[in-house]
C-alpha cells in the first residue's frame, strides 16, 4: 500500500466530520493526472472550505489553494491555514496571478491548485478567467470539484482540457455546475 500524501491526522478528522454531518465523498482524480487546476463551485458559504478540505483529505489529494497573504500571516490562524494547503498571494501589489500559477506547475512534480472561479460567496454571473488561462498556459487539465448540499456529496466531476475557446469550455463547465446546489442555492450557478 502506498504511503498517504496527506496527513493521517487530518484524514481521521475529515472522516469524523463527514461521519457526524452525514456527508459522503464521491469520485476520484484519475491517477494519471499529476498536475491540474481544480475549480470548485458553487461557492456560497464559508463552510465550503471545511467540507471541501475534508473531502480532499479523504481522497488523499494534496490540494493547495490560494488565499490572501494576510490569512497566512495571521498570528492566530496562520499556522492552520498553511497546514491545510494555503498558497499565499500578495494582492497589495500588481502581480500576474495567472503567470504565477503557471510557474508553480513548472516547479512541482505533482500539484493541484484549487480555485473558486466565482471569487465570492455571493451570486456572480461573471466568473474570473484566471483559472482557465493558468491551466492553458501550464498545459494542465481543469478538474471540476463540487459540494452538493442537497445530496450531501463532495466530489470530483469531469476533467476538462482547455481547448482555447474559453466561452465554449465555460458553457460546458457551467452546465455541470448547474446540477449542483450550494448551501445557499440562490447564490449558485445559473
Amino acid at each position: 500500500m502506498a504511503a498517504r500524501k496527506t496527513s493521517t491526522f487530518w484524514y481521521y478528522i475529515a472522516k469524523a466530520i463527514f461521519g457526524i454531518t452525514g456527508w459522503r465523498q464521491t469520485g476520484q482524480i484519475p491517477p494519471e493526472i499529476k498536475k491540474s487546476m481544480m475549480i470548485a463551485a458553487p461557492h456560497t458559504s464559508n463552510w465550503d472550505i471545511i467540507l471541501a478540505r475534508a473531502a480532499f483529505y479523504i481522497m488523499d489529494v494534496d490540494v493547495r489553494f490560494t488565499v490572501k497573504s494576510e490569512w497566512v500571516n495571521n498570528f492566530w490562524l496562520g499556522w492552520l491555514v498553511k497546514a491545510i494547503g494555503a498558497l499565499p498571494v500578495n494582492r497589495s501589489r500588481n502581480n500576474n496571478l495567472v503567470e504565477g500559477m503557471a510557474q508553480l506547475f513548472n516547479e512541482y512534480d505533482e500539484l493541484v491548485i484549487l480555485i473558486t472561479p466565482e471569487g465570492t460567496r455571493a451570486y456572480q454571473p461573471k466568473w474570473r478567467k484566471g483559472f482557465y488561462y493558468a491551466a492553458e498556459a501550464a498545459h494542465v487539465p481543469i478538474i471540476l470539484a463540487f459540494l452538493d448540499y442537497s445530496k450531501k456529496e463532495a466530489g470530483i466531476g469531469p476533467v476538462i482540457w482547455p481547448t482555447g475557446d474559453y466561452e465554449k469550455d465555460l458553457a460546458e463547465i457551467k452546465a455541470f455546475y448547474r446540477t449542483k446546489k450550494g448551501r445557499f442555492p440562490e447564490q449558485g450557478v445559473r
